[in-house]
C-alpha cells in the first residue's frame, strides 16, 4: 500500500466532476489499498479519489475509531437514491482543506446505490455519522466542498487564506517549476 500525496484548495482539481468506473480490475483494487492507506494517515474517516488526483468515482469510508477494528469500506460509482426528511448538523472537515472545521447542516438519512469491488450493484441506507461521510465524499465526486455549504463569506475567507498559503508555499527558496 502506498500513501499518496493530497490535493489541497485551492487546487482547481478539486472542482472536476469524477468520471464513472467502467471496469473493476487489480489496479482499481490496489488504488482502493492506496486510497485506505492515505485516508489512515492522515488521519481520516473518508476519501474520494480526487483527493489524490484521481478523477474517477471511487470513495472509502471507515468510521471506526481508534482502537477498535478498522471497518473499510469502498464505494464505486456511487449514487445518492433518496435523502431523508430530517436534518443533521455535523461539525465537519477535510482533508484537502486541512485544519479547517466548520459545522454543515446535512439529510439525516440517505440510501445510495454503489459497487462494491466485486462488481456486485449494492445499496446503503444510511444515517448520522455516515450519512454525513458519505454526502461529503459523493459531494466530491460532483467538484462540491463542504465549504460550498457554509455562508459565502465564511467560504470566502477560507479560500483566501488557502489560495494565500498556495502563493507563500510556491514563493518558498529552493522551490522549483515544473
Amino acid at each position: 500500500m502506498t500513501i499518496r500525496p493530497l490535493i489541497i484548495l485551492p487546487d482547481p482539481m478539486l472542482r472536476q466532476v469524477s468520471k464513472p468506473i467502467e471496469r473493476i480490475d487489480a489496479d482499481l483494487r490496489k488504488l482502493s489499498d492506496d486510497m485506505l492507506a492515505t485516508m489512515y494517515d492522515a488521519p481520516g474517516i473518508g476519501l474520494a479519489a480526487i483527493q489524490i488526483g484521481i478523477p474517477i468515482r471511487m470513495l472509502v469510508i471507515d468510521l471506526a475509531k481508534e482502537g477498535e477494528t478498522p471497518d473499510p469500506h469502498v464505494f464505486l460509482n456511487p449514487d445518492i437514491l433518496a435523502r431523508g426528511d430530517g436534518v443533521n448538523v455535523h461539525e465537519e472537515g477535510c482533508l484537502s482543506i486541512p485544519e479547517y472545521y466548520a459545522e454543515v447542516e446535512r439529510p439525516a438519512t440517505v440510501t445510495a446505490s454503489y459497487l462494491d469491488l466485486d462488481g456486485k450493484q449494492r445499496q446503503i441506507t444510511a444515517d448520522g455519522l455516515m450519512a454525513t461521510c458519505l454526502q461529503h465524499e459523493i459531494d466530491h465526486l460532483n467538484g462540491v466542498l463542504f465549504i460550498d455549504h457554509i455562508s459565502k463569506l465564511k467560504r470566502d475567507m477560507v479560500v483566501r487564506r488557502f489560495k494565500k498559503a498556495a502563493r507563500e508555499k510556491d514563493k518558498a527558496p529552493g522551490r522549483m517549476a515544473g
